[in-house]
């Protein structure tokens, strides 16, 4: 039920996840599911601990950039730093190494550090033309950093890149760039009701002048 909810109905899930830490606590399973949804609702220091006593049961070092990220939560980035220089880095698979990757970047924003969020965010993996799970969340990030460093166009090159790797609309890159091009949106319904609006005040407004006239003719 936490998986299932997670995305779509983050408290919901989290109240999922108490009962099943209830009923079964010493199950690193249950852990990691009881981390990942207080993590959703932004209880940091909750889902950290949640985290690492799933790390104890295990062994698993594939939580460990989550974990930093709980810190940068937590007003931590100092430690989400250290934690990036960690050996258990060297440990995660790619995918794991390029989260790593983009919580490092995030934690030197976090502390004011644009240029070496940059330079973080530089990498293979970025350069690389083939697309892989995360492409579209790391280009994204590169992207966000270069508009934060005044980079401006080169900002909108990287979120053109990243909308082409984004297939499952991960990222708003699209709004993104259409922001950068001073693109603005109308939503639809409020256009429809604008117009039908206008619509019934032009009725009301021919409803009084018919009325005036009637007026006249009966004077």
């Amino acid at each position: 039920m936490v998986a299932n909810l997670i995305d779509e109905d983050p408290e919901q899930a989290y109240a999922y996840s108490r009962i099943a830490l209830r009923l079964a606590s010493r199950v690193a399973a249950v852990r990691e599911a009881a981390g990942f949804a207080a993590y959703a609702t932004q209880k940091y220091a909750e889902a950290l601990a949640e985290f690492r006593a799933a790390r104890r049961m295990t062994g698993s070092v594939e939580l460990w950039p989550v974990m930093a990220d709980c810190e940068r939560g937590l007003g931590r980035p100092e430690r989400a730093m250290a934690m990036a220089g960690e050996p258990e880095v060297q440990k995660l698979d790619k995918a794991g190494q390029v989260e790593m990757r983009l919580v490092a970047a995030g934690a030197r924003r976090d502390m004011g550090q644009i240029d070496a969020a940059i330079v973080t965010l530089q990498s293979p993996e970025l350069a690389s033309s083939s697309i892989q799970p995360w492409t579209a969340r790391l280009r994204y990030a590169y992207a966000d950093a270069l508009l934060a460093a005044g980079r401006e166009a080169e900002a909108r090159e990287w979120f053109g890149k990243a909308l082409e790797a984004d297939k499952d609309g991960a990222t708003d890159a699209s709004d993104r760039l259409a922001e950068l091009d001073g693109v603005e949106f109308v939503d639809a319904i409020d256009t429809d009701e604008a117009i039908d609006k206008g619509d019934t005040d032009d009725a009301d407004d021919d409803d009084d002048a018919s009325g005036d006239v009637e007026g006249d003719k009966s004077e």
